[in-house]
């Protein structure tokens, strides 16, 4: 892996991660299916702005509008508004620790449901993440956190994990950036049907959260897609994906700077953990393909 390679997947997982503090911030003032719905929707239409700019065509394969749809559903509007109303009574930094684990819940289903080949450092790997995992929620159980707005970001986690797993290659056929871009209008759609139903539209602007907005809708949300899908073309999806091991430990360090949430020796320990297994499930991966 080179240098490019190394600062591209770092950028990629710091970004990624400052999502969950920015996301803290706009749902104070705004209510979180709403807002979301608002972001995905001028997110869609910069991303595809820029594809119809750079010559890319709307009219997608068969398997990449099943792909569009899917993830439209599962990342943006389920995983990505789930995870937007939970953290209205979650922390920052514990919603990016629950998102952190979809590797290991991606290899997890794919052993236990889709038949894939699990080695044993990879089964390691899963043991040791998933107990970071437990020994961080049996401390924050312990101070009251709220265990519904738990059960969003796992469920949340769950829907990208799934979707990962049902669509692969989406970005075979090109038109990447107008995939990303008419999946936000996905997720749009749907959160804001979701809003009407549930939702008081009620929004405090104030300078704090249009910065954290705008921030959201061009770094996590367009910025890091395109760092993304660069670094898989530059060194390849399984290589790139160890890079996430990195995310609790830049999810928690960054809402503690900012947010100045708290963190102690147990959570400390129990993102170590995590990092450590999510690493130790990617590198198996890496070794597989190159067997």
């Amino acid at each position: 892996m080179d240098i490019r390679a190394l600062g591209m997947g770092l950028l990629f997982a710091l970004i990624w991660s400052s999502a969950f503090t920015s996301a803290r911030i706009i749902v104070a003032d705004a209510p979180p299916l709403a807002i979301s719905a608002l972001r995905f929707a001028i997110a869609g239409v910069i991303g595809v702005a820029i594809a119809r700019a750079l010559g890319q065509s709307w009219h997608l394969t068969k398997a990449q509008w099943r792909a569009t749809l899917i993830f439209g559903l599962c990342q943006n509007a389920l995983y990505l508004g789930l995870n937007f109303t939970a953290m209205t009574t979650v922390e920052a930094s514990l919603a990016s620790i629950v998102a952190s684990t979809m590797p290991l819940i991606v290899a997890l289903l794919g052993w236990a449901v889709m038949g894939e080949k699990l080695s044993p450092p990879a089964a390691i790997g899963l043991i040791v993440g998933f107990g970071g995992v437990v020994l961080i929620m049996a401390g924050r159980l312990g101070q009251g956190v709220d265990l519904f707005g738990v059960i969003l970001c796992v469920i949340g986690a769950l829907a990208l994990a799934i979707a990962t797993l049902t669509v692969r290659n989406a970005s075979s056929g090109g038109n990447v950036l107008m995939i990303v871009g008419l999946q936000m209008f996905v997720g749009a759609a749907v959160l804001c049907v979701a809003s009407l139903i549930f939702e008081t539209w009620e929004v405090h602007w104030n300078p704090r959260m249009l910065t954290a907005f705008a921030y959201t809708i061009v770094a996590p949300g367009l910025l890091a897609t395109w760092i993304w899908f660069a670094l898989v073309a530059r060194i390849g999806a399984v290589k790139a994906a160890t890079f996430h091991f990195l995310n609790p430990f830049f999810g928690v360090t960054i809402a503690a700077l900012i947010l100045g949430e708290s963190l102690t020796l147990t959570d400390i320990i129990g993102v170590a953990v995590i990092c450590a297994g999510i690493l130790a499930v990617q590198l198996s991966k890496q070794s597989h393909t190159t067997t």
